[in-house]
């Protein structure tokens, strides 16, 4: 998290307290359009958006109190902001824009375009929308098995959005195969015995989370010549929008 004094935050912008939100305005708003964006997004562990960015913004907690407080125009929030937050600003008189999770690439699309029409730069929005569309086109027959295998032993598996990347990349997701619900743990143990042929994983983490990580790292060493081990970011998991190209490209150069 950057420790820099924060600037104030500018009265009746444009506010955002969703990092997901965040990193589709990091590509579409304007120069000088947006008065302050999440504080998650001031935080490299969990900052979609280019941190340089977000860092020359104020950041904006969820707190009903402390956005009222911010007096903005409009506010672009999600999942992160309680229902209790919402209805206070609705009764408080700001304006909101409610972006959900996206479970799918179409999704994700509608969502930057709902945020882009929000203000006001559909010709940036359908920019973004077209780059997703490029880098999503389906990659043909190729179905290597693999999986996801975030921080913690999470797996997303069948209706998520990471699911239909893999397959678009030519993967088929091996969650199934480990009787895995949409979005589970799978067992380190699990994996060793009946490995997939690529696993993406973070390749750095923090605290005892990092401890973790190195561990089965060293254990997924074991499986050099059966599987391949592909560095993917958690941040790449946390949105849609401006990080698919992203997660295509790592997933498509693991074929």
């Amino acid at each position: 998290m950057s420790c820099s004094p924060q600037p104030p935050i500018p009265p009746h912008a444009i506010v955002s307290n969703n990092p997901c939100i965040d990193a589709i305005l990091a590509e579409i708003a304007a120069p000088g359009q947006i008065g302050a964006v999440s504080v998650w997004s001031q935080d490299a562990a969990s900052a979609s958006a280019p941190l340089a960015w977000a860092r020359r913004l104020p950041a904006l907690g969820t707190s009903a109190e402390e956005i009222i407080a911010a007096r903005p125009r409009l506010v672009l929030t999600g999942n992160l902001s309680s229902i209790g937050t919402n209805v206070a600003l609705a009764r408080a008189g700001v304006e909101t824009l409610t972006i959900g999770v996206p479970a799918s690439v179409e999704e994700s699309k509608q969502q930057v375009m709902q945020v882009a029409r929000g203000i006001g730069r559909e010709t940036a929005g359908a920019a973004l929308v077209a780059r997703i569309s490029g880098a999503t086109h389906p990659q043909g027959a190729t179905r290597a098995s693999a999986i996801i295998w975030q921080s913690g032993g999470f797996v997303p598996g069948k209706g998520t959005l990471q699911d239909e990347l893999l397959t678009r990349a030519g993967f088929r997701n091996a969650s199934a195969t480990y009787g895995l619900k949409q979005w589970d743990q799978l067992p380190l143990e699990t994996l060793l015995r009946n490995p997939p042929q690529v696993i993406f994983m973070p390749a750095s983490a923090v605290g005892d989370d990092g401890r973790a990580l190195a561990a089965r790292a060293r254990l997924l060493g074991h499986l050099k010549g059966q599987t391949r081990i592909v560095p993917f970011p958690d941040k790449l998991l946390l949105c849609g929008g401006p990080t698919i190209p992203e997660a295509m490209h790592i997933m498509r150069g693991a074929l």
